[in-house]
């Protein structure tokens, strides 16, 4: 990746101010288990994860794939249904909105989704792709809304005259610059950028990524930064959030967290960052074993099975986030201080079962 997301020196926004931390999002004990066809079983995709997103920040949320990072941002917005738990919107329960109150609340939150090539239309020409959420809700006349589809063509970049022209006539890099717009189109405080750069060439990934930090400056936008991509969740989080089959495992400063990861997870993703020197070595932390299936995860602490670090105790303990450090949660008992520190009721919820 250019060298303007390197991982060897962060360049994210800096963290928020405590007192200008306004809380946008308030995520507790989700959960999302999907059924087994044939059988009495469930996929524990997401298993009580909790976090906070403040206003203007971007919460960067990683993991291996298949840890439940895309299903998480997918029941934020109520795309599918949890299965328990709260999301609370500028304090607003959505999980207990009626079907009117969800699409009036949807003009403030919008999505990006990974597959630049899936996620538009191919029967629709591009203009009719960036206005389709304004004309769901209502905004404008028909010579308005295609001055608005204009406007945020020529900002993500694109010429206005491509309005006409179909989703296929476009590369990936430009497909993905059309979703951004068509998610800007309603001017939504919330965007829900699931793995936006994962489909793109690694030198237009550094275009869009330096876009999204743009945009976030000009409209003041609040994102859920969704990726398997470390290096550039680096570059352009405030926070980050770990995940691993189907919990979260570490949350701090993007600074922190790369500086000083303290769960031995998260140690082991941070290793198999490439350094873009050659003369320099990264000691990795090769973790042995397969994830465990999400039907039967194991007792206790899930990650014990593959931690380097794992002792007897570790089968019988599950552990719930703790802050060990300001701003620094950590779910692991192995870490020291943890059985110090107490837990975060608001943001940490059991599950039982």
């Amino acid at each position: 990746m250019s060298a303007q997301v390197e991982t060897n020196n962060h360049a994210g926004p800096p963290p928020l101010p405590e007192d200008l931390r306004d809380t946008l999002v308030s995520v507790q004990g989700l959960v999302k288990h999907f059924p087994v066809e044939g059988s009495d079983d469930v996929v524990r995709a997401v298993d009580g994860v909790s976090f906070e997103i403040f206003a203007g920040e971007t919460l960067g949320l990683v993991g291996e794939s298949g840890c439940g990072k895309s299903t998480v941002g997918r029941c934020l917005l109520r795309l599918i249904e949890p299965t328990a738990g709260h999301v609370h919107f500028q304090g607003r329960d959505i999980l207990a909105l009626n079907r009117k109150e969800l699409r009036e609340i949807r003009r403030e939150m919008q999505i990006i989704f990974q597959d630049p090539y899936a996620s538009l239309n191919p029967r629709m020409k591009v203009g009719d792709i960036v206005a389709e959420p304004l004309v769901i809700h209502s905004q404008g006349t028909k010579s308005e809304r295609r001055e608005r589809v204009a406007g945020l063509l020529r900002r993500v970049g694109l010429d206005p005259d491509y309005m006409n022209r179909y989703a296929h006539e476009f590369s990936g890099g430009q497909r993905q610059r059309i979703g951004v717009a068509r998610s800007l189109a309603l001017n939504p405080k919330l965007i829900v950028a699931d793995e936006p750069v994962s489909a793109l060439d690694v030198s237009v990934q550094a275009q869009v990524v330096n876009l999204l930090q743009e945009l976030q400056e000009e409209f003041k936008l609040t994102y859920l930064f969704i990726s398997h991509g470390l290096a550039v969740v680096e570059h352009i989080s405030t926070r980050v959030a770990v995940m691993y089959l189907g919990r979260i495992v570490e949350i701090a400063s993007a600074a922190e967290l790369y500086a000083q990861p303290l769960h031995p997870y998260t140690q082991a993703l941070l290793s198999a960052i490439p350094i873009p020197d050659p003369l320099q070595k990264r000691k990795r932390i090769i973790l042995q074993g397969d994830v465990p299936t999400p039907i039967n995860p194991p007792s206790g602490c899930r990650f014990r099975t593959r931690c380097p670090i794992a002792i007897a105790e570790c089968a019988h303990i599950d552990p719930e986030l703790r802050e060990v450090s300001p701003g620094h949660h950590v779910a692991c008992i192995r870490v020291p201080g943890w059985e110090e520190a107490e837990p975060n009721l608001d943001r940490v919820s059991t599950v039982t079962r």
